[in-house]
């Protein structure tokens, strides 16, 4: 009995001795400080020294040769060698959701839309103009090719308000709507047609206070018949005031100019638009801080139906990013200065192709295309009953227009050296002031129902009308 104790212990220690060496074979094969730099490593060797522990108290022979700890050292090394890092995976996975991305908002925004069939139409536009010259043709598509474009900006302009809320993301849809008549004024001054940037100019402030805000309340007042919409009455009376020192600094050239009261013809009326523009744009500026920093609570929505409101916000989610949003907003932005470039180049040949005055042109037909965003953006929310949102597109755009795009054109004619002024002349003053008067008595109830919609509408149709038999004055009348 003694012996086989003997023997059992004899062999218990020669296990302990013949381990050391394998354990100690095994880590020479291996850096230090590449064991301490990999955690798996370590981890592996942890649980290779709890084996050992289950060997020792096991009574079980192990083979003298340390090929097995070596094995395990080495398949650990190839596992790690080969196991893809962390960082390389998130990248791919990021790319691969990045591209996913890309295709889905290329969809939503440019096939999705129906408007969007007439985008073959702008590119068509430019082919004419290179290989026909036939500018009423060139005219015609290029007017088609800009309508799904506005349309557009003003969808990633919605989308974008979901992230700034109601009172930035009107300001943000009249300033992108704006965008197109901005540049078509730009090109048209830089190319000296200083007429058509007055006239299509005043036609976007006309069309927006008169045709936008009309079929907004007309279309907000069918849907919902049953009840009267109403808006904060305060922030319009404030754009009803700003739109009525507009046409003060629009009138009183146009007066001075065919009073011939000046005291330098030619000069006084030109320096009194260049300084009644600078102070406007100070107006403007002023307007802004009052508006988004000093009296935000002033332009709050009006709430009437807080359950009902909510549920439908719950409802609404934006369909695209805020930074998708802003990239298709550049993007857009630049294909319609494209466009904009051969739409101007081609209005006196359409005009003589169509046999229409160039001032129905530019006060009726340019700012119908360019306020293609603000029409259904502001058709939109009235539908969906958010008549603040609707002001903020359709009044907000107007004076945007006429407190900072022209003055600030008349400054930009200044530099570029062209006579851009604020006279307007008479018929085109008459017809400004006349409108505001008309739209601030709209307004000054808070309420909006769909006969006040009817009568803007019938207004402007009364403008369309007189502009095709207008006939632009000469410079020298």
């Amino acid at each position: 009995m003694s012996a086989t104790c003997n023997i059992k212990q004899g062999a218990s220690n020669y296990r302990l001795t013949s381990k050391a060496p394998r354990k100690a074979k095994a880590l020479k094969k291996v850096d230090p400080f590449w064991i301490k730099s990999n955690p798996f490593l370590l981890l592996g060797l942890e649980m290779g020294a709890i084996d050992e522990k289950i060997d020792l108290e096991s009574d079980e022979e192990i083979p003298f040769s340390s090929s097995s700890a070596t094995n395990k050292v080495d398949s650990l090394n190839f596992e790690m060698v080969h196991l893809p890092s962390r960082p390389v995976m998130a990248n791919s996975w990021i790319a691969r959701h990045i591209g996913i991305r890309a295709v889905r908002s290329i969809y939503i925004v440019l096939l999705k839309a129906k408007i969007n069939i007439l985008l073959p139409f702008g590119p068509l536009a430019i082919l004419l103009h290179y290989f026909t010259g036939k500018h009423g043709w060139v005219f015609f598509f290029s007017l088609l090719g800009i309508i799904p474009l506005a349309e557009r900006l003003g969808y990633a302009t919605e989308q974008l308000a979901f992230y700034t809320g109601p009172t930035v993301g009107g300001l943000l849809n009249a300033t992108f709507g704006n965008a197109t008549e901005m540049i078509i004024s730009i090109y048209a001054l830089k190319n000296g047609m200083i007429r058509v940037v007055q006239q299509s100019l005043l036609g976007s402030i006309l069309s927006n206070m008169l045709l936008v805000l009309g079929c907004a309340f007309f279309c907000g007042g069918i849907i919902h018949y049953n009840k009267v919409q109403e808006f904060n009455k305060s922030a319009a009376v404030v754009n009803s005031g700003l739109l009525l020192m507009a046409v003060m600094g629009i009138l009183f050239p146009a007066v001075l100019h065919f009073t011939h009261t000046e005291v330098h013809f030619g000069k006084s009326e030109l320096a009194l638009s260049r300084f009644s523009s600078c102070i406007m744009l100070v107006a403007y500026a002023s307007y802004l801080f009052f508006q988004l920093r000093s009296h935000r609570s002033l332009y709050n929505p009006i709430d009437e139906e807080g359950d009902n409101n909510e549920d439908c916000d719950e409802d609404e989610v934006p369909e695209i990013t805020h930074w998708e949003a802003i990239g298709w907003l550049s993007v857009l932005t630049v294909w319609v200065s494209i466009l904009s470039g051969y739409l101007v180049d081609a209005i006196q040949g359409a005009s003589d192709s169509f046999n229409i005055p160039v001032a129905f042109i530019s006060v009726i037909l340019l700012p119908i295309v360019g306020n293609a965003a603000e029409h259904a953006s502001a058709i939109m929310f009235a539908m969906k009953d958010k008549l603040d949102i609707t002001l903020g597109v359709a009044i907000g755009s107007s004076t945007q227009i006429s407190m900072f795009v022209i003055p600030f054109c008349v400054v930009v004619g200044w530099i570029m050296g062209e006579p851009m002024d604020l006279n307007f002349q008479l018929f085109e003053t008459a017809t400004l002031f006349i409108t505001v008067l008309v739209v601030a008595f709209m307004l000054q109830e808070g309420t909006s129902n769909y006969f006040k919609g009817l009568m803007l509408i019938l207004c402007y149709l009364i403008v369309a009308a007189s502009f095709f038999v207008h006939v632009d004055p000469s410079n020298d009348d």
